[in-house]
């Protein structure tokens, strides 16, 4: 993903307005019109996210090597995820589209769709990136510049969780559709070392294709969460710029969910940067409403933690405390939509 370092510290009227909107909707606020429907909703129980089982996911798609399309690895790495979350119980579409790239490298890429009741057309959306980058354009050794990482935060974490939420749906069941989706060629962006003129939409390949191709002809959902770069250890989760743009309200009510529960301290009630990422695509294309859960960083020079983009991205940086809070946090959130 492209990051836009701009940092604005005033929260400003969009926060006053979402904080309004939940404080109104919020479902531990009494509303004697309503008990009976709050007491239903406290009868359905938020599965336990198991963190374990998160960090084998990640570590499963590790162990196959870079995810760089075009590759065998890639390949392998597709038809576990494709067979995990069949297992889990999803309807699942793998939509193939040839995708181009800066360089003009014809891309096989491969957007993963998991349905959780299909037949629903009331639906949440969660998704994240499953590719990993090609090239290791911030590595400290300008020698591995052009050769692929592992990519374990920046990509599999996301998968990960997902997986992990994926099979607490379908041993817990919900009421409402679910799609989780992993889109492919997010991370086959315009490398930084090689002195490139500028090009617009490098990143984001495989969710620009799904955007103007769904699974679904009209497909729509009330909102969308995106999860990218949740597994370092103490990462901090502050308020993305685009998302507060396109969801303000949604923004908030998941943050006060963090908060809620206990993960305050990774959910940061401050703005961070804009992102380029999957969520800006998803909007732009389907008008959907997306919220960003992504590592931010300020003291570091990407924002994003020094291992960003290095070969240092792998399993040593993995820690199962913050996959506990991003994938609780994104649990509660679905399972309070009634």
């Amino acid at each position: 993903m492209l990051m836009i370092k701009n940092i604005i510290k005033d929260a400003g009227l969009t926060f006053m307005l979402g904080l309004l909107f939940f404080a109104c909707s919020s479902p531990g606020k009494k509303d004697e019109k309503s008990s009976g429907q709050l007491e239903q909703k406290a009868q359905v129980k938020t599965p336990v996210f198991n963190a374990d089982s998160a960090y084998h996911y990640i570590d499963k798609q590790v162990g196959f090597g870079p995810r760089v399309p075009n590759t065998e690895t890639h390949a392998q790495c597709a038809l576990y995820l494709e067979s995990k979350m069949k297992r889990f119980g999803a309807e699942v579409i793998v939509q193939e589209a040839d995708v181009v790239a800066f360089d003009n490298t014809v891309l096989k890429a491969k957007n993963i769709i998991a349905q959780f009741n299909p037949d629903k057309n009331d639906r949440l959306l969660l998704f994240a990136h499953w590719d990993s980058r090609p090239f290791a354009d911030h590595d400290a050794d300008a020698s591995k510049h052009n050769s692929p990482i592992d990519g374990a935060n920046d990509g599999a974490s996301g998968v990960g969780v997902l997986m992990e939420i994926g099979r607490q749906i379908g041993k817990a069941g919900i009421d409402m559709g679910i799609d989780i989706i992993f889109f492919d060629a997010e991370d086959y962006g315009q490398p930084d070392h090689l002195d490139l003129p500028y090009k617009e939409h490098t990143w984001c390949l495989g969710s620009q294709y799904w955007g103007k191709n769904p699974h679904r002809d009209g497909y729509y959902a009330r909102y969308g969460i995106l999860l990218d770069m949740v597994g370092a250890e103490n990462a901090l989760f502050f308020q993305e710029l685009h998302s507060l743009q396109y969801a303000p309200e949604l923004n908030q009510h998941v943050w006060n969910i963090a908060s809620d529960i206990g993960y305050g301290n990774h959910f940061v009630f401050e703005k961070g940067g804009m992102i380029t990422d999957d969520h800006v695509y998803v909007n732009k294309y389907r008008n959907i409403p997306c919220v960003n859960i992504i590592q931010f960083n300020a003291s570091s020079e990407s924002s994003f933690g020094d291992f960003w983009h290095t070969h240092d991205d792998n399993m040593s940086n993995i820690n199962r405390a913050t996959l506990k809070a991003v994938g609780q946090t994104v649990l509660e959130t679905i399972y309070r939509e009634r």
